[in-house]
C-alpha cells in the first residue's frame, strides 16, 4: 500500500436514512479514503477570534489517515488555528446529480517532525508537480513563497454525500 494513502483508522459507519434514498447503502470508508486522496481541491473553515467563519480554498495531501495542508504562519488560517484548531475540510463536485461531495471535521495540529514533513513534501511532489516542492527547515516547509506551516487534521467525524442515483449521507465516526 502507498504510505502516502495509508487509510485512518476504521470508523463506526453510519447511513442517515432522512437524508437517503430508500435503496441507498452506506459507502465503504475506503471509498471515501481514496477520494480524499485523489481531490486535488479542499475548502477549508476555520473560526475567526471573533467567533466567525473563515473559509479559503487549498490543496491538501492524505496521508497516515489525516489531511495535510500548509499555510504561512501570518496569514488568516494560521492565526485562527493559533486559537482555535477545531476545522472543516470539504471536497467534491459542483455538479448536483453526481459525485460524492465529503466534509471532514477535526482538529488542525502543526507537524514539526522533519522526517514527516519531508515525506509530505514528496507527497505534495507527487500528487501536485514540480511546481509545489519544498524544503523542509525548523520545523516548517520552505518555498519560493517563503515559510509554511504544515498542519495535519485526522478526522473526527467524516460525511459523505452521495449524488444522484441512489442519493445518500454516509457518516464515518472515529
Amino acid at each position: 500500500m502507498d504510505p502516502h494513502t495509508t487509510p485512518a483508522p476504521t470508523p463506526r459507519t453510519s447511513l442517515d436514512a432522512r437524508y437517503s434514498d430508500p435503496k441507498a447503502t452506506a459507502l465503504p470508508w475506503s471509498d471515501a479514503a481514496d477520494r480524499l486522496a485523489a481531490a486535488e481541491v479542499f475548502w477549508l473553515t476555520t473560526v475567526r477570534p471573533d467567533g466567525r467563519p473563515h473559509v479559503t480554498p487549498l490543496i491538501a495531501v492524505w496521508s497516515e489517515g489525516a489531511l495535510h495542508f500548509c499555510t504561512g504562519p501570518d496569514e488568516r488560517k494560521a492565526r485562527n488555528l493559533a486559537e482555535n484548531p477545531s476545522v472543516v475540510l470539504t471536497t467534491g463536485s459542483s455538479v448536483l446529480d453526481e459525485g460524492l461531495d465529503l466534509v471532514v471535521e477535526g482538529a488542525a495540529a502543526a507537524v514539526r517532525d522533519e522526517d514527516r514533513l519531508r515525506a509530505l513534501a514528496e507527497a505534495y511532489v507527487e500528487k501536485y508537480g514540480p511546481d509545489w516542492r519544498f524544503d523542509v527547515r525548523d520545523g516548517a516547509f520552505v518555498g519560493d513563497g517563503g515559510t509554511a506551516v504544515v498542519f495535519a487534521v485526522a478526522p473526527r467525524t467524516v460525511f459523505g454525500f452521495a449524488k444522484g442515483d441512489p442519493f445518500g449521507q454516509t457518516r464515518w465516526r472515529f
